[in-house]
């Protein structure tokens, strides 16, 4: 079924030929998974403000932050993971891409299990933190224990899905989500609408949806015929391997995982203005998801090609690829970002049809997603630099220009005139401000890349 003659027509040359073709080609697919995952998502959103209540909808929305700072981590080992499977991809070292497959693999098994303990052990103490209000408190407490269940899954998955974009297969992934998330969006509306199950049905439906992607595209790797099939008799964890998937994917864990913190200040800081602003909040965050998806998955696109001419030595190619890059997520930023503020009303009727909760969502995605795109020039300067290895810098920047930044915005700017209009406009002032760094490191990098090859 997935013999290597049928392989060859999911992977993508990265290294020769025309190349915005190729990255429309690549990032097309990501987009598209990306912005199933939100519509999967969503659906568990409309479901739970639909039929179980606006506090449903509030304890759903109020775990992103947390679960996102728990998880991060690990999904920064499969940047890792992405970035020293394409290198080698690149450099046609086989033995070495076998042994990062199944490196990594294991990687994502053994950290789903750590994150089960971890998401359930710390839920409670955790939200308490935040300031969640106690109407919510219980419900966001039973959601997150029951989605962190599914870790293994969705982290097997998302190291799989890594594994088979170095190779340039971004396709796969896609069809393998779309078969879950419908499975999730049938479960949804037979725990909640039928059983009446609330926000434990919305979870258990995703946790459900998660085993079958993880399910299926641990069936694609193990039946390949490619170089990094996966086979059971050589699950063992590569000591240098496994370095090199850290050294990359650690800073971007760390980054990931750092930013989730001042994620969690400002929503503990959105929970302090009631549970109708959380649910106009929640909202208006899952619309900008689709925007933030879609100009994600030219990131993507910028650090799987990045790195596999940087395994190959075409170092000319990736100053073009940059430059593609960075103008295709600019025109995805603005058309998607502008739409969605000027379409806010219909959009967050979509999720609620309270007045004061559809106000609040559009009050926000006027003031984060229309200004979306710069987010993703930072992003885009970010895949470049990881792509070459180059992980630490863009770290400490990104937490510097982003994260630290918008903690001092929190204690000093919204502290002096406390609106939710002042808390959102750390988002793009801070933006800009990193952007602009990572432009001179990836000049300051690539200059040194070039010195270091003259001598």
């Amino acid at each position: 079924m997935f013999g290597r003659k049928s392989v060859r027509n999911y992977e993508l040359d990265m290294c020769s030929g025309p190349l915005f073709s190729k990255l429309i080609v690549f990032a097309v697919p990501l987009m598209l998974s990306g912005v199933l995952q939100l519509l999967f998502n969503a659906a568990d959103i409309i479901v739970v403000g639909r039929f179980a209540g606006s506090q449903s909808l509030a304890a759903v929305g109020s775990t992103s932050s947390l679960i996102n700072l728990i998880v991060n981590l690990f999904i920064g080992l499969s940047v890792g993971a992405n970035v020293a499977a394409a290198q080698y991809y690149g450099a046609q070292r086989w033995k070495d891409l076998e042994e990062t497959v199944h490196t990594a693999m294991l990687i994502a098994g053994v950290g789903g299990v750590v994150l089960i303990a971890t998401g359930v052990l710390l839920a409670d103490p955790m939200l308490t933190l935040m300031g969640t209000p106690e109407d919510v408190l219980s419900l966001a407490a039973l959601y997150m224990k029951i989605y962190f269940i599914g870790m293994p899954a969705t982290l097997i998955y998302n190291f799989g899905s890594a594994i088979l974009r170095a190779a340039g297969d971004t396709r796969r992934p896609l069809y393998f989500l779309l078969t879950a998330g419908i499975v999730n969006v049938i479960l949804n509306l037979i725990f909640v609408i039928r059983f009446s199950m609330g926000v434990a049905g919305v979870a258990l439906a995703t946790t459900i949806s998660q085993c079958i992607s993880a399910a299926l595209i641990v069936q694609c790797l193990a039946r390949s015929d490619a170089p990094y099939r996966l086979r059971r008799d050589k699950l063992h964890l590569n000591r240098h391997k496994m370095a090199v998937i850290a050294r990359i994917g650690l800073p971007a864990g760390l980054q990931g995982a750092i930013f989730s913190i001042s994620n969690v200040l400002i929503q503990s800081s959105v929970n302090s203005f009631g549970s109708v602003a959380m649910a106009g909040n929640t909202a208006s965050a899952n619309v900008e998801g689709f925007v933030y998806t879609s100009m994600n998955a030219v990131y993507q696109t910028a650090l799987s090609f990045t790195s596999q001419n940087y395994g190959a030595g075409n170092y000319k190619r990736m100053t073009k690829i940059l430059l593609y890059c960075q103008g295709i997520v600019i025109g995805v930023g603005l058309l998607m970002g502008l739409g969605a503020a000027c379409l806010g009303r219909q959009l967050i009727s979509i999720y609620s049809s309270d007045p004061q909760v559809i106000q609040f969502g559009i009050n926000r995605l006027w003031i984060i997603s229309a200004p979306y795109f710069l987010c993703g020039i930072m992003d885009v300067m970010v895949g470049a630099l990881r792509g070459i290895g180059c992980s630490l810098l863009p770290m400490f920047v990104s937490l510097t220009g982003a994260c630290a930044f918008r903690v001092l915005w929190i204690f000093t700017i919204f502290a002096a005139n406390r609106t939710l209009q002042t808390l959102y406009l750390s988002y793009p002032v801070s933006w800009t401000l990193t952007f602009l760094v990572h432009i001179i490191c990836y000049i300051l990098v690539r200059r040194a890349m070039a010195k270091k090859r003259q001598k």
